[in-house]
């Protein structure tokens, strides 16, 4: 290390407070957040579904429209359940992304 004027350069860099680690966009969560009672109402729902074989509607989260079908099963290790629509299609979904279950009325 040299000198120049009485101060030494290796100690004079200091680094720029301007220059900052861009922070990551904050992402959505997976699941939305809900307390003990709504999900148990929501289990309650989900085995009523799923012992009277008839079609329900679902409101799922981050998905435009809602799900109409029946339960065919209730997944405890993946916390999926599996939905029949109208034409068979089986959708899955996760069991914290169902919003609520509501009977239809034709």
């Amino acid at each position: 290390m040299f000198l120049l004027g009485g101060m030494d350069m290796a100690k004079s860099k200091k680094k720029d407070p301007a220059k900052k680690v861009a922070e990551k966009p904050k992402q959505p969560p997976k699941h939305p957040e809900r307390d003990e009672f709504d999900l148990e109402e929501l289990g309650y729902s989900l085995s009523e579904a799923l012992e009277d074989c008839k079609f329900r509607m679902f409101a799922v989260y981050n998905k435009s429209g809602s799900l109409e079908g029946k339960v065919t099963k209730m997944d405890p290790n993946t916390k999926m359940i599996h939905i029949q629509d109208k034409y068979m299609d089986v959708h899955k979904v996760h069991f914290l992304d169902i919003l609520s279950v509501s009977n239809l009325d034709y």
